[in-house]
């Protein structure tokens, strides 16, 4: 077994190099059964274990770096760097996370989660090495689908001046998390089919070659002068002209070729970027067939590819998929947008009913947001549909280009709250902060899948900036009988007693629910609201609540600084209002990686953690 071999940083050169395929093959095999285990992300790592083993072949670790975009694509990585063990808790709490991480390693040289970051922290990794007189390798990698992120055209701008060797790697295989769109998925596959570079090269080497004597040496010099007669015949190219050299592209599975072209870039003085191409998934034949049901995945049968649990659950993203398709159909004024998930956030189904009116921008958060304003202000009425953590990356657009002019965008905001095994930079735990800063910026959270049914037909006329935040996984199905129409700023009182009133907003109503029978059992009289509106939140409700309770309790999934409930808490402050204030939400920290059961009870957010602090606390004001 190669795989026994590699223990430590650096072990794999000491791998003879024929053994090499079959250490490929060993980790392949190695990341299937692990990852059909604990679940995570297998198609892309699949698709780049040459290209890490060869960059590990020609680098040397802690000393050198490398920055992986996104970073779900670093399993092998972690691997190569002796941290194969920690396979058996990937993504658990306390366990491995799926992304690089400092804390980790030596060798995780920048902590990465969300896209088109790599190349301007590795520029940064450079340009310290530079103040600091280190001639160590940076090597930022990333993919096709991460440069339509405006980010990354900004650091390729800055890295294109800089007088010192850095290498990027364009990782193409043609996918991000869904089929890549626009004007740069175009160009790479323009370089990957085209067939004018290969002629070119050809009659040039033909040319030369009827030369006599010094033909054969032209060439010869050539290839030594240039990594290849590419770089020759195609000086005109994106990269080239930005006055970054472009190497490529490269098989990203032949090793051979690989460390080749890694060790030609190292000679460069300046910025490089080698182009590869990879395929997905490569490897395992489910994965290459079906490589975005296997970017990221639940525990699997390794042999057949099928999920283990086969009981399909009708999601919030299932929910939305289905009714703003159905109310597009009586509204030609409705358009969707997604930026490169429209399968995640549910708008493949829209797409395929509604192609002139949907609009997948890339991996392009901020354009998604402008473009959606755009779209507002000339009539229509755009739906962007985008999980919580990345809508933190267009801040500036929803203040300045949505809400200052108040326009109709309704943004749809999946995995709000708790994430699970992606860990610190997935979960969706600051939205309710950063949105309830902005003026003009509504916001309202379902307690179940009925309710965002009537949320979002209630944002068909709705006439202004309106946030629908819900969470990753299955749609509660429970308080059905409880269904009042929707009324802007109202919230709803499902069990109306005295004494303590539990104010729950979202997803947490059904946890507040739990909790309210422990407390019952326990001979506690408890209110259940319904926040539903956390901005504005319902100021009639609370202060009706003031006169016959003692304790008003507000739950969120969402971080405590700035949250709703320190939202309620200023309001019973300001208007003097005679009740006790509890905010249970998420402590103002990061929380790692871990199952969402788990990090509730971390967070003291589930039901029998609520029901324990609540009675703590109404002990203390008897």
């Amino acid at each position: 077994m190669m795989l026994e071999k590699i223990n430590k940083p650096n072990d794999i050169k000491d791998i003879d190099k024929k053994d090499l395929p079959k250490l490929a093959e060993e980790i392949r095999q190695f990341l299937i059964e692990k990852v059909s285990k604990k679940g995570g992300h297998l198609a892309s790592n699949l698709g780049v274990v040459e290209l890490t083993m060869a960059l590990h072949l020609c680098m040397d670790f802690p000393e050198d770096k490398i920055v992986w975009d996104v970073g779900h694509q670093s399993y092998t990585h972690k691997i190569l760097t002796g941290r194969k063990d920690g396979f058996d808790e990937l993504r658990s709490y306390g366990g491995m996370s799926g992304f690089p991480k400092r804390r980790e390693s030596q060798c995780d040289s920048f902590d990465t989660g969300h896209s088109s970051t790599s190349i301007s922290a590795g520029l940064g990794i450079v340009s310290a090495n530079k103040l600091q007189d280190k001639n160590n390798t940076v090597v930022s990698v990333i993919g096709d689908g991460a440069l339509t992120g405006g980010l990354a055209f900004e650091a390729l701008n800055n890295a294109a001046s800089i007088k010192r060797n850095f290498i990027m790697i364009l990782n193409d295989n043609e996918m991000s998390i869904s089929e890549n769109v626009g004007g740069m998925s175009t160009y790479l596959s323009g370089i990957r089919t085209g067939n004018i570079y290969k002629d070119i090269k050809s009659g040039v080497v033909k040319s030369l070659n009827t030369i006599p004597v010094v033909g054969e040496k032209l060439i010869n010099q050539i290839k030594k002068t240039k990594s290849s007669i590419k770089q020759l015949i195609i000086p005109g190219m994106l990269f080239e002209n930005m006055g970054i050299t472009y190497l490529g592209p490269v098989d990203g599975h032949n090793i051979n070729q690989l460390v080749r072209v890694i060790k030609e870039a190292k000679k460069v003085d300046h910025a490089v970027i080698i182009h590869v191409i990879t395929k997905k998934g490569k490897g395992y034949e489910p994965a290459e067939k079906q490589p975005s049901r296997f970017h990221g995945v639940e525990p699997f049968n390794h042999i057949t590819g099928q999920p283990l649990n086969t009981v399909k659950k009708i999601t919030y993203t299932d929910t939305f998929s289905h009714y703003i398709a159905k109310y597009a159909a009586n509204n030609e004024k409705i358009v969707a947008i997604t930026a490169a998930m429209p399968d995640g956030t549910g708008l493949k189904r829209f797409a395929h009913m509604y192609p002139d009116r949907f609009f997948d921008v890339g991996i392009a958060e901020s354009h998604a947001v402008t473009f959606a304003a755009g779209l507002a202000t000339q009539g229509l009425k755009p739906y962007v549909a985008i999980y919580s953590s990345f809508l933190q990356r267009a801040y500036d657009q929803l203040i300045h280009d949505v809400c200052i002019q108040n326009l109709p965008v309704v943004f749809c905001i999946d995995r709000a709250g708790f994430v699970g095994g992606d860990g610190e930079t997935h979960q969706g735990l600051f939205d309710l902060s950063y949105l309830n800063s902005m003026p003009n910026m509504s916001i309202c959270a379902p307690k179940n899948r009925y309710e965002l049914a009537d949320m979002l037909k209630y944002s068909t006329y709705f006439n202004g900036p309106l946030a629908i935040r819900y969470p990753r996984g299955e749609a509660y199905d429970g308080l059905k009988e409880f269904r009042e129409a929707i009324v802007y700023g109202r919230a709803e009182v499902i069990y109306k007693e005295k004494d303590i009133a539990l104010v729950a907003v979202g997803n947490m109503v059904k946890e507040a629910e739990k909790a309210r029978e422990l407390l019952k059992k326990r001979g506690y009289n408890v209110t259940l609201v319904n926040a539903r509106f956390v901005k504005p939140f319902d100021e009639k409700c609370i202060s009706k609540l003031a006169k016959d309770h003692k304790l008003l309790v507000t739950l969120e999934e969402n971080v405590i600084n700035g949250g709703f409930g320190q939202q309620i808490l200023r309001y019973v402050n300001n208007m003097e209002l005679d009740i006790q204030v509890m905010n249970l939400a998420v402590p103002n920290q990061y929380l790692e990686q871990g199952s969402v059961d788990v990090l509730k009870k971390e967070a003291g957010l589930d039901q029998w953690s609520i029901a324990e602090r609540v009675e703590s606390r109404y002990k203390d004001i008897q």
